[in-house]
């Protein structure tokens, strides 16, 4: 990160990063070098933590809400999947996983949920093979949209889509470096 801009400038750059305004736009508005804007945005993606806090939760009964949405990285034909926890109860962010579609992306996302929610909560997934594999049966339920148990997960999704442009299905908004993909979102 440059020491050479000013924190107004950086401030400024904070919040249009929030945005979904492209870097070269943030560039030509803030009248910083495309490449001094690339390495601060790499600085900051580097800095956010990796795995989400959890108000700590007492034991009893916890129902949480797993989905999973794509995006891609660098090209169309590298889908990176989004795979997401959430209490239902408190709509909180309980666990994240970035990865392929695939069993041991299903254990990583279990594995970042707090013990508590593993060892009492109820789980609602879709269908999706790899739940069945890593979630215990007595915990894990399948069930499809039309019953309303996944709503939450799904509409957090949506909103995900909406706000960040690199999740949007048709984009031409994307990250080039998976670190700067996990970082943004």
């Amino acid at each position: 990160m440059s020491p050479c801009k000013d924190k107004d400038t950086r401030s400024l750059v904070d919040l249009l990063l929030l945005e979904k305004i492209p870097l070269a736009g943030i560039a030509r508005a803030t009248d910083v070098s495309d490449s001094w804007l690339q390495s601060y945005v790499n600085a900051c993606y580097e800095a956010v933590p990796k795995a989400a806090e959890v108000v700590p939760k007492a034991k009893g009964k916890l129902k949480v809400q797993m989905d999973e949405l794509w995006s891609f990285v660098d090209n169309k034909g590298n889908k990176q999947w989004v795979w997401l926890a959430i209490d239902a109860d408190t709509r909180e962010i309980i666990g994240c996983h970035i990865g392929d579609r695939s069993r041991e992306s299903a254990i990583a996302l279990w594995q970042s949920i707090p013990a508590v929610y593993r060892q009492c909560g109820q789980i609602y997934t879709d269908y999706w093979e790899a739940y069945v594999s890593v979630i215990p049966s007595k915990r894990h339920f399948a069930v499809g949209k039309d019953s309303g148990l996944t709503n939450y997960i799904e509409r957090l999704n949506n909103t995900l889509r909406q706000r960040i442009s690199r999740l949007v299905r048709k984009t031409l908004s994307f990250s080039k470096k998976l670190e700067n993909h996990i970082g943004a979102i």
